[in-house]
């Protein structure tokens, strides 16, 4: 993982979350609440279960020393204790909790350097369990979890009638020059 390549992960990551949550709200309510034999049961379960993920993770990664601003930024943010606690009431709320934690995710990767990413990082899993990594493939794990998520919840979408349409980080990269 490089400061550039988690910068783009980050705008995918955005654009993507923006293009699921979208073609969720074409759904009636109880549709997106709907038990759909998915792993995590619903669509609103599955986006519920990546925003949890997400905390969980970014609160692991605010343990680095060199993370004051992510930190700072996670003042006020619950620290799940388990991969299906609810985070919000309802889609609508879901999905403008979502986009404040896009956007911490956003000026988070702004802080990367190479040597950040070399740099290790020890946490405990929701086991207990402690671990030391490399900082950088837990950085890509984070991206990697959250695009396999919605690739589930893209998934769901279409099984009920919705498109969300471009998936493909390709759609991302710009062309060289």
């Amino acid at each position: 993982m490089t400061p550039q390549t988690a910068l783009l992960m980050s705008r995918y990551n955005r654009w993507m979350n923006q293009a699921v949550y979208e073609a969720a709200r074409t759904l009636p309510g109880q549709e997106v609440t709907r038990d759909r034999g998915a792993f995590f049961g619903s669509i609103l379960q599955t986006l519920n279960h990546i925003a949890a993920a997400d905390l969980i993770w970014l609160h692991r990664f605010a343990q680095h020393p060199a993370a004051t601003a992510l930190r700072a930024a996670l003042a006020g943010w619950p620290a799940p204790t388990s991969l299906r606690q609810p985070m919000a009431p309802s889609l609508e709320a879901l999905e403008k909790q979502r986009q404040a934690l896009d956007e911490v995710i956003d000026q988070w990767v702004h802080t990367f350097s190479p040597e950040l990413l070399a740099d290790t990082l020890s946490y405990r899993n929701m086991a207990g369990e402690v671990h030391a990594k490399h900082l950088g493939s837990l950085v890509q794990h984070f991206f990697n979890h959250q695009t396999h998520h919605r690739g589930q919840a893209s998934t769901l979408l279409f099984q009920a009638g919705v498109d969300v349409g471009v998936t493909d980080l390709l759609a991302m990269i710009p062309d060289a020059a």
